[in-house]
This record gives structure tokens, C-alpha cells and sequence, in this order.
């Protein structure tokens, strides 16, 4: 015998770009660049055992709404785009119970002294997850991912364990970088989604410059706390940091000193660093990771 487990299904990475005219700074052009995918879930079993689509909304609906909607919600912010199109689903479906939506916010410049005119910051994406859950409520999960930061001092890794297979040398002064990839829960499914992100990135930001790091899981507990500590709103930091090492060059085949001048930038393998920072308060997580 079998049965049919948890299912689901949606549209995923629809690429939309909204252009609120003269709703920018000084009369500018607001450009809203978003990959969005849904993920819905409910009274679906029919389809999978008996081919009944009846219930199913086709993901090409699924796409055609996003586009509706970012018409008519205008340049909000993601947090609450994604806030209304899970609601849209969950609201207007009989037999979708949860919706699962996220987003991906690829970040635009404008040129200074034009209104329309932008160029693309390649510097980090901004991420949304937004889960709507008929029985167990809402939660936002806002984050930032592909934020390239380094220190060019200021890191050590000594002390550590060792073994017959170790051969890492103590370091006293190394270059620390790595790719941010942050995550964080948000109390409760309203706040000001934009400042709070701009807070929770420059605090992380922040914390990564300023800690004297004798390890990347210290400066990761750093950046969590720092975040909490910035934005109340926010009682859970989730983070993941690969460790893109750079190792000193050995020049001296070539007669050269090597002072802390010139590195080899390793592409693989890494060290992967990933933890939790909570709010001695937070509450507990509910559907937020699910």
C-alpha cells in the first residue's frame, strides 16, 4: 500500500521589473526588479490520485497575477507585495490552505542628476519569504544574500584542535572575506520593511568591519546580534558564511618578500560557517522556516 505525502506546488522565478514614475527621489523613476515564486498547498490530493484538476490553479495564473498585481499594489516594497500575494491565493482559493512566496530583489542605482537613468548594483540581493498559513497565521522571513565582504586585517584563527591530519599554521593576522548570505524573522508581519532592511544591512555590515575576529563563527555571532540589537522587530538572525579563503603567495622562489601583499584568492574548497542569533524574547518560529 502507499499514500500520497505533503504536496505542493506554484510558479517559480517569475521575473517582473515595476516603474513607479516620478515616485523617487527628486522626481525620479522607482525601479522595482523582482524574481518571485509561489509555492501553494491544500485540498490537492485529487489531482495527484485521480487526475482531477478542478482545484488546481495553473501557474500560468499564477504568473499572469504577479504581473496584475505589481499594476495594481504599485512600487511597494517586497515584504508587503509578497504579504498581499499570498493572501490573494489563500483569500481566493477554496482549496489553498497555505501559500509559501519569495522574493528576490535585484537592486538599482540611479545616476546622480537623472531621473531615469540607473545602473545595476551587483552588490547583494535582498530576499523575502512570506508564508501564509490558514490554521497557523503569517510570518515574513527578510534577508540579504550574495554580499561580498572582506578585511584585509584585523583577523586571526589560532588555538584551534589539531590532529595527525592537521596542518593549518596558526594565523595572526589574515584576510577574512566571505559571500553573506542572512536571514531574519521578523515578530510580526508588519513593520517598516524598508528601513528595516537598510538597518538590519548596515548593522551586519557594520559589525563585520569593527570586530576583531579570532574566527569567522565569532564575527558571525557579531553580525546576528548586531542585527537583532539594531532593528526590535527582528528576534532571529540566520546566517551562512563561506570562508573564501586567500592565501599568501610564496615568493620567495622569486627572491621577493612577502609582506601581507599579495594573495591567491582560493575558489574552492571553503569552510561553510552557519548559525542562529536569537532575541532572548523571541517567540517561537512557528511556520516562519518552514
Amino acid at each position: 500500500m502507499v499514500r500520497l505525502g505533503a504536496n505542493q506546488y506554484g510558479k517559480a522565478e517569475v521575473r517582473v521589473v515595476h516603474v513607479s514614475r516620478g515616485a523617487g527621489p527628486e522626481g525620479s523613476d522607482l525601479v522595482r526588479d523582482w524574481n518571485v515564486s509561489s509555492s501553494l498547498s491544500g485540498d490537492l490530493a485529487a489531482a495527484h490520485l485521480t487526475g482531477d484538476n478542478s482545484r488546481v490553479l495553473p501557474t500560468d495564473t499564477q504568473k499572469n497575477t504577479v504581473y496584475g498585481l505589481a499594476k495594481k499594489l504599485g512600487g511597494i516594497e517586497p515584504e508587503a507585495f509578497a504579504l498581499e500575494l499570498a493572501a490573494h491565493y489563500t483569500g481566493g482559493q477554496e482549496a489553498i490552505s497555505r501559500a509559501r512566496i519569495t522574493i528576490q530583489e535585484y537592486p538599482w542605482i540611479r545616476v546622480s542628476g537623472t531621473g531615469h537613468s540607473f545602473t545595476r548594483s551587483g552588490q547583494y540581493t535582498r530576499t523575502v519569504t512570506v508564508i501564509d498559513d490558514a490554521g497557523l497565521g503569517r510570518s515574513v522571513v527578510g534577508g540579504v544574500g550574495d554580499l561580498i565582504v572582506l578585511n584585509t586585517a584585523g583577523s586571526q584563527f589560532w588555538g584551534f584542535a589539531r590532529d595527525e591530519y592537521t596542518t593549518l599554521e596558526d594565523a595572526y593576522d589574515r584576510m577574512l572575506a566571505t559571500v553573506v548570505s542572512a536571514r531574519w524573522r521578523f515578530r510580526q508581519p508588519d513593520a517598516d520593511w524598508g528601513a528595516a532592511f537598510q538597518a538590519a544591512k548596515a548593522a551586519l555590515i557594520e559589525a563585520f568591519a569593527q570586530t576583531e575576529s579570532y574566527s569567522l563563527q565569532q564575527t558571525l555571532y557579531a553580525m546576528g546580534s548586531a542585527i537583532v540589537t539594531a532593528v526590535p522587530q527582528i528576534c532571529e538572525v540566520r546566517l551562512a558564511l563561506p570562508n573564501k579563503h586567500h592565501f599568501l603567495v610564496d615568493l620567495a622562489p622569486f627572491g621577493l618578500a612577502n609582506e601581507n601583499e599579495v594573495y591567491y584568492a582560493a575558489d574552492r574548497p571553503y569552510g561553510l560557517i552557519e548559525g542562529t542569533v536569537l532575541a532572548d524574547d523571541a517567540p517561537d518560529a512557528g511556520i516562519a522556516w518552514s
